[in-house]
């Protein structure tokens, strides 16, 4: 948890300590990913149970237990992609030539990209969708801004070839989110659809 105000704040030097610092993949779940994770189900149960969506005159809400199943498939769904975005960050590090790569380090950079989608993740307190999805679209830019920064530096390789490695870390990722809709799709089919109150 010590990098996460420097990540968002100063990225490059936090990168640098990152690098100095990155552990095993147990570690890194245990002091900082699973905590991290935890932000968007749980704000996104509060505000999907307690505050609900306006819709013209209408407030739709989800049952207590529809959003809790769904929102404990959203916290899965977030260390599995996690992991396999770092594993796909070690694998691929020998193709760009980094100096030295772990899994441990591979799940590291994934997981200090994506902060600043965790703490948006903090939106769904209260849902407003036009908000929402506006501060999505700004962590988003921000997590690529962080990839395309972080990868040259925690993986000690010119920045040309970081700015590949990360392109292709970019692709992967928009590969998995395709196939986290598929996933979703027959989830949903399967009965974790959600149910809204009357």
């Amino acid at each position: 948890m010590n990098h996460l105000f420097g990540i968002l704040l100063s990225p490059r030097q936090e990168w640098e300590k990152i690098r100095a610092g990155a552990g095993s993949v147990v570690g890194h779940y245990l002091k900082y990913l699973l905590w991290m994770a935890m932000l968007a189900p749980i704000a996104w149960y509060y505000g999907s149970t307690q505050i609900g969506w306006q819709v013209g005159e209408r407030v739709i809400k989800l049952t207590a237990e529809s959003a809790a199943q769904i929102m404990l498939l959203f916290f899965v769904a977030i260390l599995l992609a996690s992991a396999f975005l770092g594993y796909m960050i070690h694998w691929m590090s020998e193709t760009y030539g980094a100096e030295s790569s772990s899994l441990g380090k591979g799940v590291s950079i994934a997981g200090y990209t994506l902060t600043p989608l965790f703490v948006c993740g903090l939106t769904g307190f209260y849902p407003v969708l036009w908000l929402d999805m506006l501060l999505g679209c700004a962590a988003a830019a921000y997590t690529v801004y962080l990839l395309y920064i972080g990868v040259p530096i925690v993986m000690r390789i010119p920045k040309e070839r970081g700015f590949l490695f990360a392109s292709a870390m970019v692709g992967v990722a928009l590969v998995l989110c395709a196939a986290l809709l598929g996933a979703t799709v027959i989830l949903w089919e399967m009965g974790a659809m959600p149910v809204f109150t009357d």
